[in-house]
């Protein structure tokens, strides 16, 4: 049972973060899903990871918020892939999600006695 619970807890914490996360890595430059995903992957040390069938949904979702823009790309020899950026209530919802991420890491941090770990 304690396994369960973990990983309803451990998905719980990465849906709580995907948005946080997708919008920190098209901050500086578009990219795609795809590379959005296998950054996400890489930069966690795999820790975090995405499947297909609700990753591209969400990025869907932000879209539609107006969090980000995408606009379809086609390149000599590679199939058509669409590219999101950073809208401008993106970047005030990524500075909102940033604080809000900093504070309750603090707060968790202090509780749990994670920085004396």
């Amino acid at each position: 049972m304690a396994y369960i619970a973990e990983a309803v807890f451990e998905r719980e914490l990465k849906k709580g973060s995907a948005e946080l996360l997708i919008l920190s890595l098209v901050e500086h430059r578009p990219r795609h899903g795809y590379e959005i995903s296998k950054l996400i992957e890489e930069r966690s040390n795999g820790v975090l990871k995405f499947n297909v069938a609700s990753f591209y949904p969400l990025l869907y979702r932000l879209e539609k918020r107006g969090f980000v823009e995408g606009r379809w790309v086609e390149k000599a020899g590679q199939r058509r892939r669409r590219y999101y950026s950073l809208t401008s209530q993106g970047k005030k919802v990524l500075k909102a999600q940033r604080n809000t991420w900093r504070d309750f890491v603090e707060a968790m941090n202090r509780i749990t006695g994670a920085e004396h770990a």
